[in-house]
């Protein structure tokens, strides 16, 4: 009874798990900067120009 070749199964499976983990880690990143980390630094910038703005007003009504 002859047992089937099983040569390029691995290789072929590594290649599958290497790419699906560069795809999704890719897309992971790209998700985390754009909806999360972006937006994040944006409120920030915008709360301190709120702050700066505030600051010199107050000192040129003074």
């Amino acid at each position: 009874m002859p047992v089937a070749a099983i040569t390029g199964k691995l290789r072929r499976k590594i290649w599958t798990d290497i790419s699906t983990a560069l795809g999704l880690g890719v897309s992971s990143g790209y998700a985390y900067w754009y909806f999360y980390y972006i937006p994040s630094v944006r409120r920030r910038q915008e709360y301190y120009l709120k702050l700066e703005k505030e600051k010199l007003a107050a000192a040129g009504t003074e």
